[in-house]
């Protein structure tokens, strides 16, 4: 398990543990973190989107156009940042221990 350190809407933080080779996504829709995850991944929902600690950011790998393309449409909604990503696409493995989240507000 990789342990992440999520701050919630309210600024609230917590440590969680994340299923290595699951999305990030799931991790924080089952700990109750109001990630909805509606589109079950498929990148055409928004509902998981978070911003990542700018440390953490150059590790994880690049947005696919098409995330990039979500969050865009996003921007109409909420605050869009450099560190801006869809959780769904944050696949969870030991080299993300202690990766800091803080999740989007809701869209």
């Amino acid at each position: 398990m990789t342990v992440v350190r999520v701050k919630d809407r309210d600024g609230a933080e917590r440590d969680v543990e994340a299923m290595n080779g699951a999305p990030l996504m799931e991790t924080l829709r089952d700990a109750g973190f109001g990630i909805d995850g509606t589109c079950g991944g498929a990148m055409s929902c928004g509902t998981c989107h978070v911003y990542i600690d700018a440390a953490w950011a150059p590790r994880l790998p690049a947005r696919s156009a098409d995330e990039a393309a979500m969050l865009e449409a996003l921007a109409d909604f909420v605050e869009l940042r450099p560190s801006s990503r869809l959780s769904c696409q944050i696949p969870v493995d030991d080299t993300l221990d202690g990766l800091t989240v803080e999740v989007a507000p809701q869209v």
